[in-house]
């Protein structure tokens, strides 16, 4: 049976750093369909970061619902969305937060080891997925802390992918790469990203990544009324 449901619904959703503050976010309704790769952008301070938190379920709206793969986030207690998050969701950060002292390879299994899946079958998709990114067998032993800035983005991308999520979230992934590596990493994402199906939700200021996306929204027209010295 084909799952007409979205992958992401948020309604009447909104959020606030503080009750004396106006909300960071104010969204009355955004649908993104099952498989969909949306492409999010908007101005610093416009909320992009925060909306990207609420999805990955680190923090919790004050109000309105938040539906991911047909469960209400928003009704989650914290534990409940860590889980959720560590089985469902893969995170690129901006800043890769990879740890430092473990080799490429731990660093990768270490989602699937927070989702709880089997090591073995972990590990070969692992390797697949770093072989897939360009990253040679011999660097799996590598320390992260040792790879240069493009060799760490790739590992980054094989640990939010290795738990084969069903949605993928990116916070300005591409921000320390020039244009050409820009569009060469972006084809490998996506193309790495497409072999398990995941719902796709990128956020960057750089509107020349558009074209690699099905939809693109600015967060200001989906009701933000974010403030500059609210935003995350």
């Amino acid at each position: 049976m084909i799952n007409n449901e979205p992958a992401i619904l948020l309604r009447d959703l909104s959020f606030r750093w503080s009750p004396a503050k106006p909300p960071v976010l104010q969204i009355p309704l955004l649908e993104i369909a099952r498989g969909e790769r949306l492409f999010l952008y908007g101005p610093s301070g416009s909320g992009k970061t925060t909306l990207l938190n609420l999805l990955a379920g680190v923090i919790k709206p004050q109000g309105g619902e938040l539906r991911l793969l047909g469960q209400v986030l928003s009704r989650f207690s914290q534990r409940q969305r860590d889980a959720f998050r560590a089985r469902h969701i893969g995170v690129i950060f901006q800043q890769f937060n990879l740890i430092p002292y473990l080799n490429v390879l731990d660093n990768v299994l270490l989602s699937a080891h927070f989702a709880r899946l089997p090591l073995a079958e972990s590990r070969q998709c692992a390797e697949h997925l770093l072989d897939a990114l360009g990253l040679s067998t011999a660097l799996l032993d590598q320390l992260a802390r040792q790879l240069s800035v493009g060799q760490q983005q790739r590992v980054a991308v094989a640990r939010a992918l290795v738990t084969r999520p069903e949605i993928l979230i990116a916070d300005e992934p591409t921000s320390a790469l020039d244009s050409d590596s820009r569009a060469a990493f972006m084809q490998v994402l996506l193309d790495t990203a497409a072999e398990i199906n995941c719902t796709i939700v990128f956020v960057s200021h750089d509107r020349s990544l558009q074209p690699f996306f099905s939809r693109a929204l600015d967060i200001r027209e989906l009701g933000n009324t974010a403030q500059l010295e609210a935003s995350c």
